[in-house]
């Protein structure tokens, strides 16, 4: 019998709404020593969200899929009110592919009343979209924290699109002995390369051709630092002045940052490292970034 408070939906996909559904749930999986997968989710599930739940059900025996749309890594003027989110459409997905429990909780059991505990990852969260978001990693920290304690996966999954999360989620976990490995799974791209974002949806038909361009111009800029044909600083210039020509001239950051550390990077990369870049489109705000390969 399922555990009290869970759900069911078509193709028998269960749902957790509670710290205690969802333990009830995995207890009895991880007594009998089967692995257990988590991907964090906030939902809009999309071909890159599913190519994470494809990773994490081969690297484990059961999968569960948190959506969460979370309010603390908004900003007050962000997108909060319009995210996409739709629980029906995204259990449906789910289930088709074999998910083994969705946890999806309430906003006051995520936050209940009182809740007063932020945890802050320093120094990676400074630069980037932590300089121009303030706020944002650390709710992102949180409540990816929380989510690893309350489920305590084996591994737990992220797409390399968000790849400063990635880094900030490795950190936590190894900083609070949280014992879960953190794997990274590659960003999954439309036919003209544009990165898989729930926020594409917000893109009317003009935006999403303009935006096609944030693909193009960092494969080419990643290609002549690669070949050492140009320094950073001009390769950058190049970058602004194809994006801008495409119609991209509101940039919060175009750089060039060490993959490890995420510190800056100039002259010509001797590092491994990565462009990034995050540019508004109309209404979307879009991140990806490309490593720099020698």
């Amino acid at each position: 019998m399922a555990p009290a408070g869970e759900s069911t939906v078509r193709l028998k996909l269960t749902v957790a709404r509670t710290v205690a559904d969802l333990r009830a749930r995995i207890d009895p999986w991880r007594a009998a020593g089967e692995r257990v997968a988590l991907v964090p989710t906030m939902g809009g599930l999309h071909a890159g969200h599913m190519a994470i739940v494809e990773a994490a059900k081969r690297a484990a025996v059961r999968t569960v899929v948190s959506v969460f749309v979370n309010p603390a890594q908004f900003g007050p003027a962000e997108d909060l009110a319009t995210y996409p989110s739709d629980e029906a459409a995204d259990a449906a997905r789910l289930a088709a592919v074999g998910v083994d429990l969705l946890y999806a909780p309430a906003l006051k059991d995520v936050y209940p009343e009182g809740f007063a505990t932020t945890v802050s990852v320093a120094h990676l969260t400074a630069p980037l979209c932590g300089a121009k978001r303030p706020g944002h990693f650390d709710g992102v920290a949180t409540v990816v924290a929380k989510f690893l304690t309350q489920c305590r996966p084996d591994v737990a999954l992220f797409g390399e699109k968000d790849y400063q999360q990635l880094l900030v989620v490795r950190r936590l976990a190894r900083d609070l002995d949280l014992g879960v490995e953190i794997l990274a799974v590659p960003t999954v791209r439309d036919a003209d390369g544009l990165a898989l974002s729930s926020r594409n949806a917000f893109l009317a038909p003009d935006e999403r051709t303009r935006a096609g361009a944030i693909p193009r111009v960092l494969a080419e800029m990643a290609r002549r630092l690669a070949a050492g044909e140009a320094e950073i600083d001009a390769v950058i210039v190049w970058g602004r002045t194809e994006l801008a020509a495409a119609g991209i001239g509101e940039l919060d950051y175009l750089e060039v940052r060490d993959a490890k550390t995420l510190a800056p990077v100039s002259g010509v990369p001797r590092c491994d490292a990565r462009v990034f870049v995050a540019a508004h489109v109309g209404s979307a705000r879009l991140i990806d970034n490309l490593p720099i390969r020698a």
